[in-house]
């Protein structure tokens, strides 16, 4: 999936609070910077995935969120890109945690903190909103075949929560198994 920055941000440049606005890819996930308007009160992350999640698919839309009075600029009067800081904790949209609860959840959340590399996944996390994205989300699907679970990116894209995926991953493991066990034998059967 192709991932437009310039999209993002010139959808950001409309928010009636917010002013310039530049989207970076900042340690494989995206990272969106903006500068509020004069007279405008700074919106909160959530606030601002919100708004973006109405208008782009969700693999486009930002995990993190820093705003900045100004958005610092190189002496060619351009966004100094380079000098734009790395986002905080206050910059991530974050859930009151909830552990996961079987042992596909469990499995689902070691294979998720270890692709998108962080320390613990809730069940209601958000690949998304953790960090992920297209890239992310093939990793995530290969780990989980690997480990013998049936995926896809499509199943991700529709579930993307911990205990979406899994919901949709035991379905799908069921009807495996249920498809498994009606064929019939073929062995000692010769065609003629």
């Amino acid at each position: 999936l192709r991932i437009e920055p310039g999209e993002i941000e010139a959808l950001l440049a409309a928010h009636p609070a917010l002013g310039q606005a530049v989207v970076l890819v900042r340690e494989e996930r995206l990272v969106a910077y903006a500068s509020c308007r004069d007279g405008h009160a700074a919106p909160t992350p959530e606030a601002l995935r919100a708004y973006l999640s109405a208008r782009l698919p969700a693999y486009m839309v930002p995990s993190a969120y820093v705003l900045l009075a100004e958005l610092p600029l190189s002496p060619n009067g351009k966004v100094d890109r380079r000098a734009l800081p790395a986002p905080g904790a206050e910059a991530v949209i974050s859930r009151a945690y909830e552990a996961p609860r079987d042992e596909l959840e469990q499995a689902l959340a070691q294979i998720w903190t270890e692709v998108l590399k962080i320390e613990q996944v809730g069940r209601d996390d958000n690949f998304f909103e953790l960090g992920g994205h297209s890239l992310l989300a093939v990793s995530l699907v290969a780990r989980m075949r690997q480990a013998g679970l049936h995926a896809d990116a499509r199943l991700l894209f529709s579930q993307p929560t911990l205990a979406g995926l899994a919901a949709n991953t035991r379905r799908e493991q069921e009807q495996v198994a249920i498809a498994q066990t009606t064929i019939p034998a073929l062995k000692g059967r010769r065609r003629i």
